[in-house]
């Protein structure tokens, strides 16, 4: 296995998934769905079903690039990106706590890993 092939690929696909939330918190708040990020305690519930519905969406996209560019076993690649994302979902769960509900922070620590490897399975790859 070629590993800096194996890094690239899920740095790629964590890239993808940043970049995607990142992008879509941005939108949300030009278009006025969101309050400003710094406000996140005044998310209503609705606000936050969106983000984690599309932060899974993005978690499956993650998964589907990691996995495609991986040099071999890909569904590894597609569970290491979905490991990655558990680590930093549950930091932010832990730095988040104090803020708004719990829920929202736990629900993005529950799905990192299966909507990763979801992204991977529907790649084409196989174990």
């Amino acid at each position: 296995m070629g590993t800096g092939r194996s890094v690239a690929a899920i740095a790629a696909g964590l890239a993808a998934v940043v970049t995607l939330s990142i992008g879509t918190d941005w939108l949300m708040v030009r278009v006025g769905y969101f309050p400003p990020l710094e406000r996140f305690d005044s998310f209503s519930t609705e606000m936050l079903i969106a983000a984690t519905l599309y932060r899974g969406i993005y978690a499956v996209v993650g998964g589907f690039v990691a996995a495609r560019l991986a040099p071999s076993h890909p569904l590894t690649h597609a569970l290491i990106l979905g490991a990655v994302g558990f680590a930093f979902a549950l930091l932010g769960a832990i730095l988040m706590w104090h803020m708004g509900t719990h829920w929202y922070p736990v629900a993005l620590v529950l799905i990192s890993v299966p909507c990763s490897v979801l992204g991977g399975s529907v790649s084409g790859a196989k174990a």
